[in-house]
């Protein structure tokens, strides 16, 4: 978040948050989603007193990760291995990640 913000006053309906005002970032772990309703978090922000606000142009970069579950749709049935002699272990992990992800206000 820009210098001049002091603080965050925020809900949300999923999750937990924390905000650290010296670093000016905001951590919001949603945990499990609950499919009936999306995960929201809203609020208001503090700005410093006499601050300039005229070229501040609000940007949130998100970063997530979603385990056991490939947003593709692409599953394993089935996966044949030849000449090893362990045996393998049966199951896939799935997950799903953001990597550099911007969303300008």
């Amino acid at each position: 978040m820009p210098k001049c913000i002091l603080n965050c006053c925020l809900t949300s309906n999923q999750g937990k948050y924390n905000y650290d005002p010296v670093s000016k970032i905001l951590h919001w772990e949603i945990g499990k989603i609950d499919v009936t309703k999306l995960p929201n978090i809203r609020g208001t922000v503090s700005i410093a007193t006499g601050a300039n606000t005229s070229d501040i142009n609000p940007s949130i970069n998100v970063h997530f990760t979603i385990n056991q579950l490939a947003i593709s749709g692409l599953k394993v049935n089935r996966l044949d291995m030849y000449g090893e002699k362990y045996k393998p272990f049966k199951g896939v992990k799935y997950i799903t990640k953001a990597g550099r992800f911007q969303i300008r206000m």
